[in-house]
């Protein structure tokens, strides 16, 4: 199987309502990192021999993205707007399969960076609460 490009992994706001999602792209992008974990349940015992044994526990997941900073793009204005109301958003990341990624998260981190010699940019860390979807 070839490899994958990351440029076709897509970081999508749902603009619209949970019922009747509108997917919009988060304009600019330039990096996706979808990050997923596993809490572990400690059950080493003397039994154990030595060596450790565990259960997975709780999952979570995270979204971190960074773009352009394009003034006016609406997937951008939609996050900033659940980070400045403090409000859950649902995003979807878009893989280049067609498989998406889909789950409703906190926007827990975001940034704006404008240095005087290069390009300004956005960047931000989504946490999810509640499942995360693979279709």
């Amino acid at each position: 199987m070839p490899a994958v490009s990351g440029v076709s992994f897509i970081v999508q706001v749902n603009t619209g309502t949970e019922a009747a999602p509108v997917w919009t792209v988060v304009g600019g992008q330039r990096g996706a990192t979808l990050n997923m974990s596993t809490d572990e349940i400690d059950t080493t015992s003397k039994d154990s021999q030595g060596w450790h044994e565990g259960l997975p526990s709780l999952r979570n997941w995270s979204l971190d993205f960074d773009a352009l900073l394009i003034q006016g793009d609406a997937g951008l204005t939609a996050l900033e707007n659940a980070f400045m109301n403090q409000t859950q958003v649902q995003v979807r990341l878009a893989t280049p399969s067609g498989a998406t990624y889909t789950g409703k998260a906190t926007l827990t981190d975001f940034s704006y960076e404008a240095s005087y010699d290069s390009e300004a940019t956005a960047s931000g860390s989504l946490t999810g609460t509640g499942a995360l979807t693979k279709a």
